[in-house]
């Protein structure tokens, strides 16, 4: 072989061993969380609220739209000019994460809503309607039960993977068809560690989000039950 055949060896092996490592990284870089992302984003939020007098940089969203996902950031409106471009894990650079803003009256903070749960209820919302109705099996509350995922066609049960603790949680439905990620097993583990006080009646969902990246993302209200001190889903 002479040394022009080895050159273009080389270089195809090189091209290829590129194009086997980019969907790797890229797929790493879309997936993650970074603090400093997150850092960046709110420090082009604050900038955008200070120079447009108190107006903040997000999409229009109707009011009964849930709480975590009512105020996602608008990129357009604070990139290029306070940001050079949404973050590469950001859904609008090819990422799994919408970026969102909480607490917005008082202190408008940026957060992160994990887009991979709304896939997966995407498709059992889809799998409800082929079957006319919610196959509904145990009761949870009033208005909340698990699912017969067998009667959905589905071999093994579905599930989200917490942003919070890592865990498989489940997801239930309401009497209204709607799906949700339960979130009871993280609220549970946080009851636990927290010395906050917490009242029976009020939504508790706030102690996930105050010491985290992320929102419990398509998730209905909690509280506490006054015996127990255990969350149990907020009466609607």
């Amino acid at each position: 072989m002479n040394w022009k055949a080895i050159v273009s060896l080389l270089v195809l092996t090189s091209l290829f061993l590129t194009g086997c490592m980019y969907p790797s990284e890229k797929l790493a870089e879309n997936q993650i969380p970074y603090t400093d992302q997150i850092t960046a984003v709110q420090q082009a939020v604050n900038s955008f609220k200070e120079d447009n007098g108190g107006i903040l940089p997000i999409k229009t969203r109707d009011a009964v739209t849930p709480i975590y996902q009512k105020y996602p950031i608008e990129f357009k409106k604070i990139a290029p000019k306070y940001i050079s471009e949404p973050p590469g894990n950001a859904f609008e650079s090819g990422g799994i994460f919408q970026y969102v803003l909480v607490d917005v009256e008082t202190n408008p903070t940026v957060k992160l809503l994990d887009l991979r749960m709304a896939d997966t209820i995407r498709d059992i919302n889809l799998r409800i309607k082929s079957n006319g109705y919610p196959p509904y099996k145990e009761k949870l509350a009033d208005n909340v039960f698990t699912i017969d995922f067998n009667e959905l066609g589905f071999k093994q049960e579905p599930y989200a993977i917490s942003p919070y603790s890592n865990q498989n949680l489940p997801f239930v439905v309401t009497t209204d068809a709607e799906v949700y990620v339960d979130y009871r097993q993280d609220l549970f583990q946080e009851l636990k560690k927290t010395d906050k006080k917490v009242i029976p009646g009020e939504d508790i969902r706030n102690i996930l989000v105050e010491d985290s990246m992320f929102v419990p993302a398509y998730s209905l209200p909690y509280t506490v039950d006054p015996e127990t001190n255990e969350p149990v889903f907020l009466k609607q």
